[in-house]
């Protein structure tokens, strides 16, 4: 999911699309346009899907960074997918690559029990919908396998997929569907069968004034959330910055550093570990 968009920059409900994180999850509910777009997406054939999750947690041990998944399916022959919506374009170019790295290290650790084979791992693909150009070559898609460098016919085999679909992308050579579908995400009227089906179903919950109220409760939690935490981050922010200052007058020979310590209210020993004294 995409952290990155700030709840004070929250979209009325009336404008939201495909593109917003809430109505994609909503969307993807329905198994048949989820199993569809994988489809779509992969060029293949879905018997079925299982085990919908929108909103998937997946914590590894206390002290790890947990995941959020948004769409988190499973085929009938156990393959694992993982789709995400992103709209929030990173200064850094590694984000997102490793991000699908970091979220494929604990989709593997969620589902391997203690004490199997390695060759009990899924098979999976981690998807990636972008609203901009991730990789800056002007493709609509871009799928990634692990290949031998010296012979890039070489395979490793391990079965995992990453994609990056990009909506500002040319849309040569991809399935027209997919191409009808980013179109969409990008604004445009929707064409065939596929993304027209989409498009109500972004109209259907758009109307469900459960699902308003919903979004309404949660982002305004989310807001009220980070306002505490900036008024914390302040407070922090003011501590640091006094350390910092008695520290600098200990250096000077201004304070001693048992007068400096007993000004930042902690002992002698922790003002040196804390200023680096």
């Amino acid at each position: 999911m995409d952290r990155a968009n700030r709840t004070d920059a929250l979209k009325a409900w009336e404008d939201l699309t495909i593109a917003d994180n809430f109505i994609f999850q909503k969307v993807m509910r329905k198994k048949r346009l989820c199993k569809r777009l994988i489809e779509t997406i992969l060029n293949i054939k879905i018997r079925k899907i299982t085990f919908a999750e929108t909103e998937k947690d997946i914590h590894v041990r206390r002290d790890s960074k947990s995941v959020r998944l948004d769409v988190y399916v499973e085929d009938e022959q156990g393959t694992l997918y993982d789709i995400e919506m992103q709209t929030t374009d990173y200064a850094d170019p590694a984000e997102l690559p490793k991000r699908t790295r970091y979220y494929q290290a604990m989709m593997d650790m969620d589902v391997l029990n203690k004490g199997e084979f390695y060759t009990k791992l899924r098979k999976t693909y981690i998807i990636f919908i972008c609203t901009f150009d991730p990789f800056d070559r002007s493709l609509s898609q871009y799928t990634f396998h692990e290949t031998c460098a010296e012979d890039a016919t070489l395979a490793m085999g391990d079965e995992t997929t990453k994609i990056f679909l990009n909506s500002k992308g040319r849309r040569e050579g991809i399935n027209p569907n997919l191409a009808a579908f980013l179109d969409y995400i990008e604004g445009k009227a929707p064409k065939g069968k596929f993304t027209e089906t989409i498009a109500d179903a972004v109209e259907a919950a758009k109307e469900n004034k459960d699902m308003k109220v919903e979004y309404m409760t949660f982002f305004m939690e989310l807001r009220r959330r980070e306002e505490k935490g900036r008024e914390e981050g302040i407070v922090k922010g003011r501590e640091e910055g006094r350390w910092t200052t008695l520290a600098e007058l200990v250096r000077e020979g201004i304070l001693s550093l048992q007068e400096a310590a007993k000004k930042a209210g902690m002992s002698e020993e922790a003002f040196r570990k804390l200023a680096a004294l």
